[in-house]
């Protein structure tokens, strides 16, 4: 094994201690021909450690009409929705903030303090006024970019890591006081991230 193969076999170990996927949420796949751990992975957003986890294997072998798990599945039409959050929410903002955007939905679906799926947690409506100001002036609905899309991807394959923000806002353009009241988790961009 050359030394570039054990540094792979390395990180893929240490990846999956720390990204336990949760079988709860996970989804059945068939095989098709040409599908690899990999392939699997980037299509439903989780990694390869959390599928051979899933699936009880070390190795990169699956066969055609056999029948896997997909932990942390998140649905296409889910995907999409999040990228056009993130999209309205953090324009302009750096990548690392775009996927910070999409972790604080996660998280918030994770949390008990908020309803249970993408879909509510991004339309959640309390006393008249939508969670996400793109919601609120239909901004979610102008589409989203390729790198939008990365982001979600990235914080769906590494959900349940970082620093547990569940709300994030501009400090420049933040009409409430009570969010700047909460635990500052971290700042990217132009935005404050908290818990």
């Amino acid at each position: 094994m050359n030394k570039f193969k054990k540094i792979i076999i390395s990180a893929s170990l240490a990846l999956s201690i720390i990204t336990l996927p949760t079988i709860g949420n996970a989804a059945s796949y068939t095989v098709q021909k040409g599908d690899t751990f990999w392939s699997i992975a980037e299509d439903y957003g989780t990694t390869v450690a959390n599928l051979q986890i899933a699936n009880k294997r070390s190795g990169s072998l699956i066969y055609i009409g056999e029948s896997i798990n997909v932990p942390d599945y998140v649905s296409k039409a889910d995907k999409e929705l999040m990228a056009k959050l993130v999209h309205a929410e953090a324009k302009g903002e750096p990548y690392a903030g775009k996927v910070a955007v999409a972790t604080v939905v996660l998280n918030r679906v994770d949390h008990k303090e908020f309803p249970d799926t993408i879909k509510e947690v991004i339309y959640e409506n309390v006393g008249g006024t939508y969670a996400f100001t793109p919601v609120q002036n239909g901004h979610i609905n102008n589409g989203y970019t390729s790198e939008d899309m990365k982001a979600v991807n990235e914080a769906i394959a590494f959900r349940g890591q970082g620093n547990g923000s569940i709300y994030f806002y501009n400090p420049k353009t933040a009409k409430s006081d009570w969010i700047k009241t909460r635990e500052v988790t971290e700042t990217i961009g132009n935005h404050r991230f908290a818990k």
